[in-house]
């Protein structure tokens, strides 16, 4: 029969496995991988020995041997120590840590009643590069763990990150405006930035699951005065962020406007997620400038920042 004829969930029915496994892929649009950031990450061991600890979480794994099998859900609930044997040759040797699914409907023969059907799982002597499982077994690699000649000991550094989220969450929003009035001009010559005095920023919220951002600004249009304008263009988000600045070159005389753009990919800091932080552009003159830039009613600005979750 090639139609499930009773569809999840209709009372008194009866659903197989596999229609709870197809509705798992369905509602991760056939993704795999981890299901938050911070999920299932693998570090050293509070007192770092012969093996490796594996942090909470949960995560959706596709099933590889059937084009129908599906996905499985599976969840680690609490801290989870994974063994790994000693390095005793004289080169270094790779092993991943992957979190298996291993289903006797399609592969092997563990009892679900008396086996373990998820487990944590070693595989060893993978290529020094390997990001993916080498076979084809059901599961999702986690992390890839180098561990040099004549060792046994784990520490962070021969930790590599493989994780990947399955339905990694993004936000984008843009804020549009002009300044109320007209700026200071900014015409230094000793590369100090100095905000626009008439524009005040926008402060962003950022959402807690946040790990990096992507942010774009776009300032239509900047009024050059004076000569011509040697300098750079950034703006700063927070206290300890910057977007990585852009010259600002321009060998006219009088007055002139231009379109200018700035963006940059950063890394969000721990102590920003769940908080609001100030995004603000701002301005500098270098050496031998003799030019000025400002903004004012007729500038229009625009905001756009785009936050993605990835592993962290």
């Amino acid at each position: 029969m090639s139609l499930f004829p009773r569809p999840i969930l209709i009372n008194g029915a009866t659903h197989s496995a596999q229609q709870f496994r197809l509705l798992v892929r369905d509602l991760a649009s056939d993704a795999e991988g981890i299901t938050r950031g911070t999920d299932l990450k693998v570090t050293q061991r509070s007192t770092p020995g012969a093996g490796v600890t594996v942090a909470d979480g949960s995560a959706v794994i596709k099933g590889r041997v059937n084009a129908f099998q599906g996905h499985y859900s599976a969840c680690n609930t609490g801290a989870f120590d994974v063994d790994i044997a000693a390095n005793g040759t004289g080169s270094p040797r790779s092993d991943m840590l992957i979190l298996r699914v291993e289903d006797p409907d399609y592969e092997g023969s563990v009892d679900p009643a008396t086996g373990d059907v998820a487990y944590f799982q070693i595989i060893s002597n993978v290529s020094a590069s390997a990001a993916a499982i080498p076979d084809g077994r059901t599961g999702i690699p986690l992390a890839r763990i180098t561990i040099p000649a004549s060792t046994s000991t784990i520490t962070d550094a021969m930790i590599t990150d493989l994780r990947q989220i399955a339905q990694p969450r993004r936000e984008r929003t843009q804020y549009i405006h002009s300044p109320s009035g007209s700026s200071t001009v900014i015409s230094n010559t000793n590369s100090s930035y100095a905000y626009f005095s008439t524009e005040a920023g926008w402060t962003i919220a950022i959402p807690a699951w946040a790990s990096k951002a992507i942010i774009g600004i776009d300032i239509a249009q900047m009024r050059y005065s004076l000569n011509q304008f040697t300098g750079l263009l950034r703006a700063t988000f927070g206290a300890s962020l910057s977007l990585q600045p852009v010259i600002l070159d321009d060998n006219q005389t009088g007055v002139r406007r231009q379109t200018i753009f700035v963006a940059d990919t950063l890394t969000i800091p721990d102590a920003y997620r769940g908080t609001s932080q100030l995004l603000r552009p701002q301005a500098t003159g270098s050496t031998g400038n003799v030019g000025g830039v400002s903004v004012d009613v007729s500038t229009t600005f625009r905001y756009d920042i785009e936050f993605i979750e990835a592993p962290r």
